[in-house]
């Protein structure tokens, strides 16, 4: 029967020789579901959804007639396209921000998307 020290070893060799990427993911995936959000990857289009994880990008699309700002959000499992139309800027809506989105899930060119969502700043890391 494996120690505790044995199995803190093992999680901390893993955590040393694991991909990055993949480790936060899973962190974010873990951290989503403590909270009770939904997971990305179980949101289908029509969907109304909760959601916690953090923003990848943030681009503002300034045109004067059809300002937006858009972000690509993943929380752990997938990507959903957050868009603010009518907004040139959102304070704290900066990249490797965590935050907590609710809206109703679309699709824009076969990929998910929100718009206009609510949403929750959370602490950065």
């Amino acid at each position: 029967m494996p120690s505790a020290a044995s199995g803190y070893f093992r999680r901390l060799g893993r955590r040393l020789t694991e991909d990055i990427d993949r480790l936060d993911a899973e962190e974010l995936a873990e951290t989503a579901d403590a909270s009770g959000a939904c997971r990305a990857s179980e949101c289908q289009r029509g969907d109304e959804a909760t959601m916690l994880g953090r923003l990848r990008s943030v681009e503002a699309c300034p045109k004067s007639a059809g300002a937006s700002v858009q972000a690509e959000f993943f929380d752990g499992t997938d990507a959903i396209i957050l868009v603010w139309i009518g907004r040139r800027r959102i304070p704290g809506i900066d990249p490797g921000r965590r935050i907590l989105v609710r809206g109703r899930v679309g699709d824009r060119d076969g990929r998910k998307v929100i718009y206009n969502p609510y949403y929750e700043l959370r602490g950065n890391s």
